[in-house]
C-alpha cells in the first residue's frame, strides 16, 4: 500500500515540476490525464488530490518540493489519511494533534509555517477579514453549496435523502461535500443552483432594490448570470438585462437561463472598458466586476502560488473603468451594486470610496461576506445611490 502512494507522490511531483500557472490546474490535470489513459479514476482522483495539497501551502518556501507536499500532507490531511504512512514516522504520531500543535512541531524542525509564509498580502486583506482564519482555511478543500430555486425544496431534500447524501440547510442554502454528483440527482439549474454560500448572501441586499420598487435592472458583467438569476428568484418581475464582453459567455448564459425557467429578458455584448454609445437608463445596475478572484482561492490553490502582487492594482484600475462606464447608465436615485470575490481592500473598499467621490454616489451600505467559519468563499458587495 505504501508502494503505491509513494508512487502518486512520484507521479504527482513530476506533474508540479512541469506546471507553471500558465492555464487553471483543473485544465492541466484534465489535458494530462487525457493523454495518460493508464491512469483510471481512482488513479486520478489521488494524484489530482497530491497537486491540489501541494499548492495549498501557496508562496510558502520548502527546501524541495517533496519537502513541501509531505509539509502539506501533515497539515492538511485528517487524523485517519491513508498518506500519513508516506511522512515521517515522528509526524505520524502528530496526525491527530491540532493545526496549531502542528505547526509548533515543525518549527522545532526548523520548519516554520506562518499566515504570511502562505499568504503574504495578509496586510491588503479588507476590513472585517481575520487574519488567520482566513489564511488558515487554505488548507482545506471548500464545501459545494447549492441554492434552492423557490418551490423545489421538497424535492431537493427527498432526492438527498434517498440516496443517503449528508447535509446542511441554512434557509434555502444546502450544503453538501465537494464532489457530491448533485446532477446525477437534480436538475441542475431548474432544481437547483450550484453556488457558494457567500454569493448567495448577496440577495440581502436586494431588499433594497424592493424597498425603492425597482424595476429595471442591468447585470453587465453577468458572466454566468449566477448573480441574475439569484435576482430574478428574490424579485419575480424585474425587467432584467444582462451583458458581457464575450460572446461564448452570453451563449452559455442564455442556455443556462433556458434551463432556470427564465424567458424574458435582454442581452447583449458591452465591453464596458470603453463607455457604451448607447446611454440606456437603469433602475438598478449589477457590477460584478472581474476581480483576483482571492476570495476563492480555496477552490483553486495554485493562485496562491503564482499570483503577482501587480495583479491587485491592475485588477483594481479595471474595476474602477467597468463601474466608471456603467454608472452613466443608471438613473438619478438608482442603485449601484458592486461586487467581487476578492478579499483585497483596493479591490472592494478603497475601489468604492473612490467611486462615491468621483461620481457622486452616496455608499448605503457594504458588507464583507466572510466564507472562512463555513467552509465557504469571501465576497465582497457595496451598494451605492445615484445622489
Amino acid at each position: 500500500m505504501k508502494a503505491r502512494l509513494d508512487s502518486y507522490i512520484q507521479i504527482a511531483l513530476a506533474l508540479i515540476e512541469r506546471y507553471d500557472g500558465a492555464m487553471p490546474l483543473s485544465a492541466f490535470l484534465k489535458q494530462y490525464f487525457a493523454q495518460h489513459k493508464k491512469h483510471g479514476s481512482r488513479d486520478r482522483k489521488l494524484i489530482s488530490h497530491l497537486v491540489y495539497t501541494y499548492y495549498r501551502l501557496g508562496k510558502y518556501a520548502a527546501t524541495n518540493q517533496q519537502q513541501r507536499l509531505l509539509i502539506a500532507l501533515f497539515l492538511c490531511e485528517p487524523a485517519d489519511s491513508q498518506w500519513s504512512v508516506c511522512l515521517p514516522e515522528a509526524w505520524q504520531q502528530l496526525m491527530q494533534a491540532s493545526l496549531g500543535e502542528k505547526c509548533s512541531y515543525l518549527q522545532t524542525q526548523n520548519l516554520t509555517i506562518t499566515p504570511a509564509a502562505i499568504f503574504p498580502w495578509i496586510d491588503a486583506l479588507s476590513e472585517g477579514i481575520e487574519k488567520e482564519a482566513f489564511v488558515w482555511q487554505h488548507l482545506q478543500q471548500p464545501d459545494l453549496f447549492l441554492r434552492v430555486r423557490p418551490g423545489r425544496m421538497k424535492k431537493v431534500v427527498e432526492a438527498l435523502n434517498t440516496n443517503t447524501i449528508a447535509f446542511e440547510a441554512d434557509g434555502n442554502c444546502l450544503r453538501v461535500a465537494n464532489g457530491t454528483k448533485i446532477d446525477q440527482l437534480l436538475t441542475i439549474n431548474k432544481d437547483v443552483v450550484v453556488q457558494d454560500r457567500s454569493s448567495q448572501q448577496v440577495a440581502n441586499l436586494f431588499s433594497y432594490f424592493q424597498e425603492a420598487a425597482i424595476k429595471k435592472v442591468w447585470d453587465c458583467c453577468a458572466a454566468s448570470g449566477g448573480k441574475s438569476i439569484l435576482l430574478m428568484d428574490t424579485l419575480p418581475g424585474i425587467l432584467l438585462s444582462v451583458s458581457d464582453i464575450r460572446a461564448s459567455i452570453l451563449h452559455n448564459l442564455r442556455q443556462r437561463f433556458a434551463e432556470a425557467g427564465i424567458a424574458k429578458f435582454q442581452s447583449f455584448l458591452a465591453d464596458l472598458s470603453q463607455p457604451l454609445p448607447v446611454k440606456q437608463q437603469y433602475d438598478a445596475i449589477i457590477c460584478d466586476v472581474p476581480c483576483s478572484g482571492s476570495g476563492t482561492w480555496g477552490r483553486t490553490p495554485e493562485q496562491l502560488s503564482f499570483f503577482n502582487t501587480q495583479e491587485i492594482s491592475r485588477y483594481a484600475q479595471l474595476q474602477a473603468t467597468i463601474a466608471g462606464n456603467a454608472i452613466p447608465h443608471l438613473k438619478q436615485g438608482g442603485y449601484l451594486l458592486y461586487i467581487t470575490c476578492s478579499v483585497f481592500a483596493a479591490e472592494n473598499e478603497m475601489n468604492v470610496i473612490k467611486l462615491a467621490e468621483q461620481h457622486s454616489l452616496k455608499l448605503i451600505t457594504l458588507e464583507v461576506f466572510t466564507g472562512y467559519q463555513y467552509k465557504a468563499d469571501t465576497m465582497f458587495a457595496a451598494l451605492l445611490q445615484k445622489a
